[in-house]
């Protein structure tokens, strides 16, 4: 499939058109943040909701441009956008009184879930998820074991459903890559 015709696709909601250009054109984005970034969790933030507002708006995609330099825009202005809320949001926390706040711990001991999975067989499989960026394992817990919609897990979440769409197909590829590794 060429970039053109996998836009048209797109365009007419092709999700295999969609897994093209995400494939194609991630390393570019995410490329592209990490230097502007310096942060791989931002750069990879970034990246995934550069896709997930293309996608949305792929129907104002003007092929006089090229859908590389499109999406690159696209990730430059939500940079700035980022930029710019942290700014406010720095300026804000600063005003505040709320010197008090703590820091939850992350309990990483086996939940009952984790220990049937593993009564299961599944427990290579549990190993091969926790490989994953915190924020991958998530999505895919809300998806496949708590079995959530994608409109529950955007709500959960509080991210746009296309972010959420966008982070779990990543999650799946970079699963599979763990999986392809053994």
């Amino acid at each position: 499939m060429e970039v053109k015709e996998a836009i048209e696709r797109a365009k007419a909601n092709d999700q295999i058109a969609f897994n093209f250009l995400l494939d194609t054109f991630w390393n570019s984005v995410y490329g592209f943040q990490l230097k502007r970034t310096e942060n791989e969790n931002d750069a990879e933030d970034i990246t995934i909701q550069t896709f997930s507002k293309a996608f949305d708006k792929i129907h104002t995609y003007d092929e006089k441009f090229e859908f590389k330099t499109w999406l690159i825009t696209i990730s430059k202005n939500i940079h700035i956008d980022l930029l710019r809320k942290r700014k406010s949001s720095v300026a804000h926390t600063s005003n505040s009184d709320e010197d008090d706040d703590f820091h939850a711990i992350i309990d990483e001991s086996p939940s009952p879930e984790d220990k049937l999975i593993t009564e299961q067989n599944l427990a290579k499989l549990l190993r091969d998820i926790k490989k994953l960026k915190p924020h991958y394992q998530e999505v895919i817990n809300l998806r496949y074991f708590q079995e959530l919609s994608y409109k529950d897990i955007s709500q959960q979440l509080d991210e746009p459903m296309n972010n959420v769409k966008v982070k779990l197909l990543r999650a799946k590829k970079l699963l599979a890559e763990i999986i392809k590794k053994k």
